[in-house]
C-alpha cells in the first residue's frame, strides 16, 4: 500500500497512488518500471463429461465444449488436463496449474485411469491374451495394467486399467482385434473417482484431493 501511495506503481502507463483501485483482467501493472503479473488463484475442477462435447477450450466450428459447461460458474480461465475424445464420458479434470496439469499429462508419471468399455460382441479369451501381452499400434506396443470382465453374464462390458495416453489408445487397441466400441467411459483417474457426480457435473477437488494429486505426481 506504501509503495502505491508513493507513485511506484503504475496501470497501464499511468501512475496509480489510490490503493482501492481495481485492477482488471487486461491491465499492465508496473513497480518501478518491470511488469509485475498477479499470482492468480490455483483451481483444480473435476468433471463428468458427457456425449457429444468437445475437451478444448475453443472448437473452431462451434460445438459445445468442457468450457462451455463451465461458462458463467467458474470466474478462473481453467483448461483440461489430457484428453476424451467427443464420444467418449466420464472424469475429467480442468485446472489453471500448468505444473500440475504437465506432470499428470507427462507418461513418466504413470498416472492410473480405468475405463468402462462396451463392445459389439463379446470379448474372447483369446483376444484378452493379446491384449494383456500388448498390442501394437502407431506409438508402439499399447500395454495394459489390468483387463478383466467385471459380470461373467455380459462379456462384451470390459474394465480396462492403464497409464498410456496416446490418442483414442483404448479405441485403437479393440479396433485392431476387430471390435467396435459402443461406449467408452472412464471411471477412475488418478486416485480420482464419480463417486456422487452425475453425468455433465462438475465439483472443485478438496483440499485434500490436491495434496493427493501433487503426492501421485511427484517421481
Amino acid at each position: 500500500m506504501d509503495l502505491i501511495k508513493a507513485g511506484e506503481v503504475t496501470v497501464n502507463g499511468d501512475v496509480v497512488t489510490h490503493p482501492a483501485y481495481e485492477v482488471r483482467q487486461d491491465d499492465v501493472i508496473r513497480y518501478k518500471g518491470k511488469v509485475v503479473k498477479p499470482t492468480e488463484e490455483k483451481v483444480y475442477i473435476l468433471m463428468n463429461k458427457p456425449k457429444n462435447v468437445i475437451t478444448t477450450v475453443k472448437d473452431e466450428r462451434g460445438r459445445l465444449t468442457v468450457i462451455d459447461l463451465l461458462r458463467n460458474k467458474v470466474p478462473q480461465r481453467v483448461f483440461p488436463v489430457g484428453r476424451l475424445d467427443r464420444h467418449t464420458t466420464g472424469l475429467l479434470l480442468l485446472t489453471n496449474d500448468g505444473e500440475l496439469a504437465h506432470q499428470l499429462s507427462h507418461p513418466s508419471y504413470r498416472m492410473k485411469k480405468i475405463y468402462h468399455v462396451t463392445l459389439d460382441k463379446a470379448l474372447t479369451r483369446a483376444d484378452m491374451d493379446k491384449i494383456e501381452r500388448g498390442i501394437r499400434l502407431e506409438e508402439g506396443i499399447a500395454r495394459v495394467d489390468g483387463l478383466y470382465v467385471p459380470d461373467p453374464k455380459s462379456p462384451h462390458k470390459i474394465a480396462l486399467e492403464l497409464h498410456i495416453g496416446w490418442n483414442r489408445v483404448v479405441r485403437r487397441i479393440f479396433e485392431y482385434l476387430g471390435y467396435e466400441v459402443r461406449k467408452l467411459d472412464r471411471v477412475y483417474y488418478a486416485g480420482l473417482t464419480k463417486k456422487d457426480l452425475k453425468r455433465g457435473w462438475f465439483r472443485h477437488l478438496t483440499a485434500q484431493e490436491v495434496i493427493m494429486l501433487k503426492h501421485f505426481s511427484r517421481r
